[in-house]
């Protein structure tokens, strides 16, 4: 039965350079843009890097010259700088108004950014920030010329991609989503939130509207958490083992959620397991309590293209919490949603010992259950 109720599963970065098919590693570096920018949030587009250990060595100023030209549509694609010079270097400083530049020595050797012997390179990363190709500093032209022509998100690999989700209907009957949304209308919801980790690991929520605009009802009841329980126990956990193989025992947070066209109700592409807050969470769950009565409002995994997904009324879409994912804005009408998160018992154990990185004021602790 499922009970209410630091460790990030970031892939180890290789004791060597990065190389063909490898992924860039997860992990924040300090850029023009932001002190801790976190490198995953480059996914869903394609990715030109040119990392050099020094900014003042010859190729790596003949590199940047290169980068000074004009800037692509930074929706789709990115053009940066990866570098172990303080970003206060005089070769940094113009470039650093119109290119995305990374000046971390730790960031820059954790990542295997940098050649056999140290050299600079251009390496170009596809949407789900995998390495294609590689080339010598000195190539700039044909590094650009390739980074230009890559196809789209949706067709980088040849073949349709499809995110690695489950769309699981009949979860809740019509009737209990009627319910819920009118437990939601009748006590009204809070602005939600996004939990943000600060550099000494402590996890709080913070609003940020620009990000997200939702407002979020959670429901105390235990009649209605136990029917709730019951119902993913028998309809859906099963669905889930069998796709995963993986069984969750655990659930965090009952929650109904309400994205609103009247405000543009949007979430940005993000991912649920990144700060000692979140990191015990393994699967989202996204179950519409009114999907035909909406415009826009889907789900969006940014790694796998622009296609996006939207289970039926009363059903559910099971993803890991480490993909990256955006509910687009609804343009029409209100979409109302429970929004819980998966784990099992040794996620619980994370969860625990995570406490002391949890700011009390806007998270509660966990206590177990």
């Amino acid at each position: 039965m499922l009970k209410s109720g630091p460790v990030t599963s970031a892939a180890a970065a290789p004791n060597r350079p990065i190389a063909f098919g490898e992924p860039l590693i997860n992990r924040d570096a300090n850029s023009n843009r932001n002190r801790r920018f976190a490198l995953w949030s480059l996914a869903g587009r394609h990715v030109l890097l040119c990392a050099v250990a020094d900014a003042a060595a010859a190729q790596a100023r003949a590199a940047i010259q290169v980068l000074e030209g004009p800037q692509p549509p930074e929706t789709t694609r990115v053009v940066g700088l990866f570098t172990a010079t303080p970003l206060e270097h005089p070769s940094l400083a113009a470039l650093s108004r119109t290119r995305l530049i990374f000046s971390d020595a730790e960031a820059l050797k954790q990542a295997q950014l940098l050649g056999p012997n140290g050299e600079g390179r251009w390496i170009l990363f596809d949407p789900s920030l995998r390495a294609m190709r590689f080339w010598p500093l000195d190539q700039a032209q044909d590094a650009l010329a390739a980074y230009n022509a890559a196809p789209g998100p949706d067709d980088h690999a040849g073949v349709p991609l499809h995110a690695p989700v489950l769309v699981v209907p009949r979860v809740f009957e019509p009737e209990f989503c009627k319910t819920l949304i009118d437990y939601y209308n009748k006590r009204g919801g809070e602005p939600s939130g996004i939990t943000v980790q600060n550099a000494q690991g402590i996890a709080s929520v913070q609003l940020n509207p620009s990000f997200k605009k939702r407002s979020d009802c959670i429901i105390e009841e235990e009649p209605m958490r136990k029917a709730i329980m019951q119902r993913f126990f028998w309809r859906l956990t099963p669905e889930i083992e069998k796709a995963f193989m993986w069984r969750p025992t655990r659930m965090e947070r009952y929650l109904v959620a309400c994205y609103d066209a009247r405000e543009g109700g949007y979430f940005r592409p993000h991912r649920d397991n990144t700060t000692n807050a979140t990191a015990h969470r393994k699967f989202a769950c996204t179950l519409n309590l009114n999907a035909e009565e909406y415009d826009g409002g889907d789900l969006r995994f940014p790694e796998f293209g622009q296609r996006t997904y939207r289970a039926p009324t009363g059903g559910a879409v099971i993803f890991s919490c480490a993909l990256m994912h955006e509910a687009t804005p609804v343009t029409r009408g209100q979409r109302y949603a429970f929004l819980p998160f998966l784990y099992d018992e040794a996620a619980a154990k994370i969860r625990a010992a995570n406490n002391d990185f949890v700011d009390n004021e806007t998270i509660k602790p966990y206590a177990g259950a």
